[in-house]
């Protein structure tokens, strides 16, 4: 098979301890999945009908690197959140008790939000896809095999300031319950990661400022916005 121009590098993410990369397939994120960052937007929650969207996968900025401000917003906002890998295919739908067998790792990212322009779209009732799918909207950190510890806190620090944290069993809807209701509308795949949702204390990110971010106290993500 010959190419009429070279394809582009498959995206990966590092994996804490590991020389090999975690090659990425697709990204999935939920929203409003902490009851008090729904209500600080404005927002109900709702057990019936989860909502979810996609970044897509070379979204991703990886290796703490530098993260660029994007065009076409003069109100970007962070979103720290879990994120969990799958690390194998399932084999169609699955239910709550096999879901997390699916997953081969977890770490923080943040899902960049262009808030005005997703206002605008809410506004008028349209998909929020240029406000979450744009270039670079995805800082993650390097992958650490397992499962995520049940008991743990996802924190955001931005220029030393804590911005956001919340226990994970805080979510609205647990890991497990949305890998399968994820696997009904989705054949979900190795490769494919899941933004978990974010909680309260979404706020603006300028050019210059530095942030952190991790579970309890482990430092993994860390980057700057320029």
């Amino acid at each position: 098979m010959s190419w009429l121009f070279e394809p582009a590098a498959t995206p990966s993410l590092a994996v804490h301890g590991e020389s090999s990369r975690f090659p990425l397939h697709r990204i999935y994120c939920i929203g409003r999945n902490y009851a008090a960052h729904a209500r600080e937007m404005g927002a109900s929650v709702d057990r019936e009908h989860p909502l979810f969207f996609c970044k897509p996968a070379d979204a991703v900025v990886t290796d703490d690197a530098d993260v660029p401000y994007p065009s076409a917003t003069h109100d970007l906002h962070h979103e720290v959140e879990l994120v969990v890998a799958i690390g194998r295919d399932a084999e169609g739908p699955v239910e709550v008790e096999q879901a997390t067998s699916l997953i081969y790792g977890y770490t923080v990212g943040l899902d960049l939000t262009r808030r005005d322009l997703q206002g605008l779209a809410k506004a008028k009732s349209h998909p929020w896809d240029v406000a979450k799918a744009f270039d670079a909207s995805a800082p993650i950190g390097a992958l650490r095999p397992g499962l995520p510890p049940a008991d743990a806190a996802v924190w955001l620090r931005v220029n030393d300031s804590l911005r956001q944290q919340a226990a994970l069993r805080d979510m609205v809807w647990s890991i497990a319950e949305m890998l399968a209701e994820l696997s009904r509308l989705f054949r979900l795949r190795a490769g494919d990661l899941v933004f978990t949702g974010t909680p309260e204390g979404v706020a603006a990110l300028h050019r210059g400022d530095r942030f952190v971010a991790g579970l309890d106290g482990e430092e993994l993500l860390s980057g700057r916005i320029v």
